[in-house]
């Protein structure tokens, strides 16, 4: 028995540190990194004007991926990331954030004017052709799902399930990290007026 729990407790230690290796090596990349993330893309604003990945690459920036039809999700994101960003940006000349549609069935240039416009001034929506949309997502690694709300007819109304967080990008388009849904508002606020700063 005693041999046992001692086997048991070495494993348990090689699991550990090799996830521990595992996990800052993972950290390390993406800290180091100096890759723009994401693919380029060619999608339009909520204004109709053509919008690119150099977007993202102007300045620090805030994305996060909805819907305008989302219960609860997007439009909390929405109202939070307009408070933080009036906190830790006031003149709006530091960081850009944009909210990118994942359902560009529904959400016409319009319809995200309409929606992103009665919550902030400082998010700009984007949108365009769903295989445009699709193609940005994935090259974005976020998860984005169709889900029917009746399972009996899967062609008819729908709801969308997808990545929660805001994501941040430093100078460049590089990864800096997240802001998950729920956030503590300190923790989020600081992590923004962090990938401002660039530290």
């Amino acid at each position: 028995m005693k041999i046992f729990r001692i086997i048991l407790w070495s494993v348990t230690i090689a699991v550990v540190v090799t996830l521990g290796v595992i996990s800052f090596g993972w950290q390390k990349e993406t800290t180091t990194n100096n890759e723009p993330y994401g693919v380029a893309f060619q999608l339009i604003d909520q204004k109709n004007n053509e919008i690119t990945e150099a977007a993202f690459r102007e300045k620090p920036t805030a994305v996060f991926f909805g819907f305008t039809h989302c219960p609860e999700i997007c439009p909390t994101t929405l109202y939070e990331l307009d408070s933080w960003l009036e906190q830790v940006d006031p003149n709006g000349d530091k960081i850009s954030a944009y909210f990118v549609s994942v359902d560009p069935e529904k959400d016409t240039a319009e319809i995200l004017d309409l929606y992103v416009g009665n919550v902030t001034k400082r998010v700009t929506g984007i949108t365009g052709a769903p295989e445009k949309i699709s193609k940005m997502l994935k090259g974005f690694n976020i998860y984005f799902k169709k889900i029917p709300l009746d399972a009996n007819e899967p062609n008819g109304d729908y709801t969308m399930d997808h990545t929660a967080s805001i994501f941040l990008l430093k100078d460049g388009g590089r990864f800096k990290g997240t802001i998950a849904y729920g956030e503590n508002p300190e923790t989020a606020i600081q992590k923004l007026k962090n990938l401002i700063s660039g530290s």
